[in-house]
């Protein structure tokens, strides 16, 4: 008989490792802005009732004038359910407010 060939030794395979599934990915907890954007409120009808007193006394904030400014302003804002932004001005963000006029033809709203 031949002598036998020495054959390298064979290495067994690797065991099969299951696949783990990934992890579940919960979705990202949603932004709370942290300030108020200052431009809600400013367009006609993007205001609640409730909100007029706060933005009236931001824009009412440096008068001299504070009583018939807060009143003329809760007013307004109650029938146009908008203010103004800032202190003064800006009222053509606001047609409502900017074109309601006293029977003088003054601006009604401040």
């Amino acid at each position: 008989t031949a002598p036998a060939t020495p054959t390298a030794p064979t290495t067994p395979p690797a065991p099969v490792t299951p696949a783990t599934p990934a992890a579940p990915t919960t979705p990202p907890a949603p932004a709370t802005p942290v300030t108020p954007d200052p431009t809600d409120g400013t367009t006609e009808g993007s205001l609640k009732p409730e909100e007029c007193a706060p933005r009236c006394e931001v824009r009412c904030s440096k008068t001299h004038h504070k009583k018939p400014c807060l009143f003329y302003c809760k007013y307004c804002c109650a029938k146009c359910l908008c203010v103004p932004p800032g202190t003064y001005g800006n009222k053509e963000v606001c047609p409502c407010y900017n074109n309601w006029k006293t029977q003088e033809g003054g601006p009604k709203c401040p």
